[in-house]
């Protein structure tokens, strides 16, 4: 195919987009590949949605090749099987709802496992028609509350999302590991650096989840790793419990004055004051952190998190934990006096006290252990509080903050933190879905059993964005060839007919060959304003035609490590072809 910049759709851009907050973003906008529709919403222009193509056709290709099979379901879904699974409502807010003209609601599909499964319960119904994988590419929506980044969180965006159907565990064991191996090959295929993490499963419920993240500095994700190979999202890291202290001998409890002291900062220090030889740092104070817990009904409940007070709670991993409710800042102190800002102590929190408020604490609070925390009285706190015979608790959560350091669960190392892109999750949703939707089938004994599922999804939008934040230098795109909108970019600078004549017969040969071709034939334009399209555009090779061609030569270069050749225009075309065929080109992460 030959792409003429003279009629291509395409005006590239000087300057960022004042609302473009990552590279990425501001690289696709101003090369000409997206535009703005509206909030957390792209139009598609010709470049950048031939590299939208090209992800979903590698994506196609790893999916057909491990025996999945495509579908495609409307974007509109009706609202009872999203009831059936009570999801219509615990998606809350993030919901679109509409509704037809004869009042019938209906959503726009965040996910589509409802359908899946109905599908499948429509038609299949043995277990010699199992194991099945389908798949499907199709656009999601999710009315996010603050769309950022650009492709990385919209509200309207692309995923393949796959779906497993067997007749046991064992089969389901089986889908996941190959689902885990096409997603391997898809990510390894588009030359994105990834880490596979262990992860929650959240509002799609089941038992095993993994991620597949994208390591970057601008990620959402924490994702957490040891030397030993340990790796987790952070939402999903099980503390090291410590063991529990018996009782006898430990001092009793005793409430200090302590002035002046709302942080755990001068807590620390007003403790070490009192007494000098406890030496008292913040992980001997108990924080207790209060919170609104917005469940998908409307009931908002007051809810009391005591983490160790060198630690702060983590809002992720404390949503992770509270799924479906959200979590919002409290500040109803007026209709609860037993709860005394900045001196709160566990005495007067649990289910069955005085306050009635639930009370859940860190794994690291064991029977036991000795704490300095509130008094529930201004300006005072208690020293030698233990855990277990001073005061309880309704249950422990994992909401306090990760820090480097910390032991990693298997025992591998110490964990570091690093941020990354969610690419791909990976899910063994068991029966969950299909017991609500009774999907069952007739195993071998002519006995009815409800199947087990899997859920996989890649987000393909999110891919794209992800390849350029990963392969951009200074100057522009460096796609790799595997997704790039052309194989490679003819320029001819100058105004001599013979250099245009010359870029026309090479590109028109290239074509040939089978390559697509982005001819810059565009005449009344300074060759410094085709060079700098060229790098912003970022195709793996550039040919340039212009002054050499009267030496009889033009110039390939090489987008990803900038060398620069000069060919005899009689073997230009080859040397192009061998570049191509050299296997897909991949730029360094910048």
């Amino acid at each position: 195919m030959l792409l003429r910049m003279s009629t291509l759709f395409l005006r590239t851009l000087r300057d960022d987009p004042a609302d473009a907050e990552v590279p990425s973003h501001r690289l696709l906008v101003r090369a000409g590949y997206i535009r703005r529709a509206a909030p957390g919403g792209f139009t598609w222009l010709p470049l950048g949605y031939r590299v939208f193509r090209n992800v979903e056709r590698v994506i196609r290709e790893e999916m057909d090749a491990m025996g999945a099979q495509e579908v495609h379901f409307p974007a509109l879904l009706p609202r009872e099987p999203y009831e059936a699974t009570n999801r219509w409502t615990e998606y809350g807010p993030n919901l679109f709802r509409l509704q037809d003209r004869r009042g019938a609601d209906f959503l726009l599909g965040p996910t589509h496992e409802e359908m899946f499964t109905l599908l499948v319960k429509d038609l299949y119904s043995s277990y010699k028609d199992l194991p099945l994988s389908l798949y499907q590419i199709q656009t999601k929506y999710r009315d996010e509350a603050r769309p950022r980044a650009g492709l990385f969180r919209g509200r309207e965006f692309t995923m393949k999302d796959s779906y497993s159907f067997d007749v046991d565990d064992a089969g389901l064991d089986k889908s996941y590991a190959a689902h885990r191996d096409a997603y391997i090959r898809v990510f390894d295929r588009l030359g994105l650096e990834y880490v596979i993490v262990s992860a929650m499963s959240g509002a799609m419920g089941g038992s095993r989840s993994e991620e597949f993240l994208h390591p970057t500095d601008i990620g959402e994700d924490t994702f957490v790793r040891s030397a030993g190979g340990y790796a987790a999202n952070v939402e999903a890291v099980a503390t090291v419990v410590p063991e529990a202290v018996p009782f006898d001998g430990l001092p009793e409890a005793h409430v200090e004055d302590t002035p002046d002291t709302p942080t755990i900062e001068t807590l620390v220090a007003v403790a070490n004051e009192l007494f000098p030889d406890a030496g008292y740092t913040a992980a001997h104070t108990l924080k207790n952190v209060v919170v609104t817990l917005v469940h998908p009904d409307g009931t908002r409940e007051p809810l009391v998190i005591g983490v160790p007070g060198d630690r702060e709670v983590d809002a992720k991993r404390l949503e992770a934990q509270v799924a479906p409710a959200e979590v919002e800042p409290f500040a109803d102190f007026e209709k609860h006096p037993a709860l005394v800002k900045g001196y709160i102590g566990p005495q007067v929190l649990g289910s069955g006290s005085e306050s009635g408020i639930r009370y859940l604490v860190d794994p690291r609070v064991v029977p036991g252990s000795r704490w300095v925390t509130g008094a529930n009285a201004p300006g005072k706190h208690v020293f030698d509080l233990v855990a277990g015979r001073d005061f309880s608790w309704d249950g422990t959560v994992e909401a306090a903050e990760v820090l480097p350091g910390d032991p990693a669960p298997d025992g591998s190392g110490p964990l570091e933190l690093a941020r990354g892109v969610e690419l791909g999750h990976i899910f063994q949703l068991g029966r969950k879905y299909a017991e609500a939707l009774g999907l069952e089938v007739l195993d071998e004994n002519g006995k009815l059993v409800t199947v087990t599922m899997g859920s996989y999804g890649i987000g393909v939008s999110r891919a794209v964005a992800a390849i350029a934040e990963s392969t951009h230098d200074e100057l522009g795109l460096v796609w790799p060839r595997e997704v790039a909108p052309a194989d490679v970019h003819v320029v001819a600078t100058g105004k001599d007919a013979a250099v245009f004549e010359a870029a026309e017969s090479l590109s028109r040969e290239l074509v040939g060959a089978g390559l697509t071709v982005l001819y810059d034939d565009r005449p009344k334009v300074s060759p410094g304003v085709k060079f700098k399209d060229a790098e912003l555009l970022g195709m793996p090779t550039i040919v340039t035609v212009g002054r050499g061609l009267a030496q009889g030569v033009v110039e390939v270069r090489d987008r990803v490590s900038g060398e620069r050749t000069e060919v005899p225009v009689a073997d230009a075309a080859a040397a192009v072809l061998a570049a191509v065929r050299q296997g897909p080109a991949t730029s360094s992460t910048s």
